[in-house]
């Protein structure tokens, strides 16, 4: 992508609402802009970085075995009287009603709506276990939304629903999904620590959030320090293995590990010192198994072995892709800007033309951007008249992973410069071997 055809409305000052890190970066790098209170359109740098991670959320969720679909963002009241959450949910739930004065509301999660679906089509336990999951705009009317995306009133949300005959099926399921949430974290260069947590109003007795420590957390944690060093599953992992699985999910839960609201100080004490952790930390996904709260009252029922339909037993598991997003940069940036881990950056390579017009430059330039963008590298080329100091704060700012730097006083001697922008370590090379780096 050329930058003189590309939509990126980098901001020199930073606005006076931004409080944290992220939000101060996405303003800055122009990938978002807020529309209203805790509302943000995506601009095209941010849109690449949703992509990128809903992409790896999504393989993520299929090699564990669940399938995608699609739900709508409005749902019906009745439904939500059916469980009984309607009058309970709080005024967190937007709701609305249509031209024909029928009572709606903007969903805030889909546990309901998933359950009306399956009970509309599964009738045997023949056809368990099943986990169905959608990628989707949610609302929840927070009281005080701040933080940018990290905490917005409209986010994008992955939410999967499992659905087993009895509980030790259903326990399978939740596994599978902690799992999954372990290499997803991990693919997208965070370290993520399963907690203890509360379940709120989705409900269950059994929960986990997934944790990245960071600086900027919205609440303390408590843990073992060991989970630091813990191995993450690779893909190799067999997610039908219910042992195999019971293992990785024994270990990831053997020491203490609790969010605020869980947090024992008695068994935190018991840690050896050294090895005591207390951080500010970032939810980035939480897991749910609440068994029959919502098959009971609505009626999810299937026939079991012996012909006597049973409620089902369900779990739900969410990801926040745009939350993720703003976590991403709140556990990797620096003084001058993000530093994209490279599965999510928005584009692999920054080209930078230091003297715009030359036609040295221009051409080699033009060059490499073919070269790159022939081989699937994406790249974005700054062709832009800026002076050169200001091309090197943008490409710091926005935080792709290098920067190929073309300027005339390289060039005479055959040369350009290869940045790496995490710890920004520069190399002399060719150009057919700064591209040999980066395909490599």
């Amino acid at each position: 992508m050329r930058l003189s055809r590309y939509f990126l409305p980098i901001l020199r000052e930073t606005p006076k609402e931004a409080e944290i890190v992220s939000h101060r970066l996405m303003l800055r790098a122009g990938m978002i802009r807020q529309e209203a209170a805790g509302i943000y359109a995506f601009l095209p740098l941010g849109m690449r970085v949703v992509q990128k991670v809903c992409q790896i959320v999504r393989e993520e969720q299929n090699r564990a075995g669940a399938i995608e679909m699609l739900m709508p963002t409005i749902q019906s009241a009745e439904l939500w009287r059916e469980s009984g959450r309607y009058d309970d949910y709080g005024k967190e739930m937007l709701r609305i009603e249509d031209r024909h004065e029928r009572e709606m509301l903007y969903g805030p999660t889909n546990e309901e709506m998933i359950t009306e679906i399956f009970r509309a089509s599964v009738k045997s336990y023949k056809q368990l276990p099943l986990n169905l999951y959608h990628i989707q705009w949610k609302f929840r009317d927070e009281l005080r939304p701040r933080f940018g995306v990290y905490r917005s009133r409209e986010f994008l949300m992955k939410d999967a629903y499992s659905f087993d005959l009895d509980a030790a099926s259903s326990r399978h399921s939740y596994n599978k999904m902690f799992v999954a949430y372990l290499r997803t974290f991990a693919r997208l260069g965070l370290k993520s620590i399963p907690m203890v947590a509360e379940s709120g109003p989705i409900g269950g007795s059994l929960s986990h959030e997934f944790i990245i420590l960071a600086s900027t957390g919205e609440s303390e944690v408590f843990c073992h320090r060991d989970y630091l060093d813990f191995p993450v599953p690779d893909e190799k992992v067999d997610f039908d293995n219910a042992a195999g699985l019971q293992k990785i999910v024994d270990q990831w839960t053997s020491l203490y590990a609790a969010t605020s609201e869980k947090h024992e100080s008695g068994a935190f004490d018991k840690i050896p010192e050294a090895k005591r952790l207390s951080a500010r930390g970032i939810e980035v996904g939480h897991i749910f198994q609440f068994g029959t709260k919502y098959s009971e009252p609505m009626k999810a029922t299937v026939a079991g072995p012996d012909g006597a339909n049973v409620p089902v037993h369900m779990g739900s598991y969410g990801i926040g892709p745009t939350r993720l997003v703003a976590a991403i940069i709140e556990a990797s940036h620096d003084e001058t800007g993000i530093v994209w881990p490279e599965p999510v950056a928005p584009f692999k390579v920054a080209l930078l033309n230091l003297k715009q017009g030359d036609s040295a430059t221009d051409a080699a330039c033009e060059k490499l951007y073919g070269e790159l963008t022939a081989r699937g590298i994406d790249v974005l080329y700054d062709d832009s008249d800026e002076r050169a100091g200001g091309k090197f704060a943008a490409a710091d700012l926005i935080g792709l992973p290098w920067q190929i730097v073309v300027g005339p006083k390289g060039l005479a001697e055959g040369k350009v410069e290869l940045k790496r922008r995490a710890g920004g370590a520069r190399e002399t090379l060719s150009p057919a071997d700064a591209l040999a780096r980066l395909a490599g």
